[in-house]
């Protein structure tokens, strides 16, 4: 049973954009930080963001500052996150993930020995 889902995935052409969205059925996202990762053909599992509505805190990774942003609304339980100006290496499965927030006013870590519950992944490819 999957705790999280991620959807919005596809294909676009180079400095176009997609938007994801992770959401969950079982727990309320604002309770937890929510991660965001990726993984491109023969290469490891990336993490490129975090978010946390309990500690205030958003990091990315330097692959994807500037372009990536992740946002959220709490009414619909919904995490959002927005690509911009997608390059060819941002090909890659990308997946969703949930685990337990740190305080407040510390920064959330986007490493998977930090989340607990996985999304299926959602493939986005970036090809002219």
């Amino acid at each position: 049973q999957l705790h999280v889902v991620e959807s919005g995935g596809g294909l676009v052409q180079p400095g176009g954009s997609l938007r994801l969205s992770c959401t969950s059925s079982q727990f309320t996202l604002d309770y937890y930080v929510i991660g965001w990762f990726r993984q491109a053909p023969g290469k490891e599992r990336e993490g490129i963001s975090c978010f946390s509505v309990s500690s205030g805190s958003t990091n990315y990774a330097d692959s994807v500052k500037g372009r990536f942003t992740v946002s959220r609304d709490s009414a619909k339980n919904t995490v959002y996150l927005q690509m911009n100006s997608l390059k060819p290496e941002d090909t890659a499965v990308y997946y969703c993930a949930a685990g337990s927030p740190p305080a407040w006013g510390r920064q959330c870590r986007y490493t998977s020995q930090e989340y607990s519950y996985w999304g299926q992944g959602t493939q986005v490819t970036v090809s002219s």
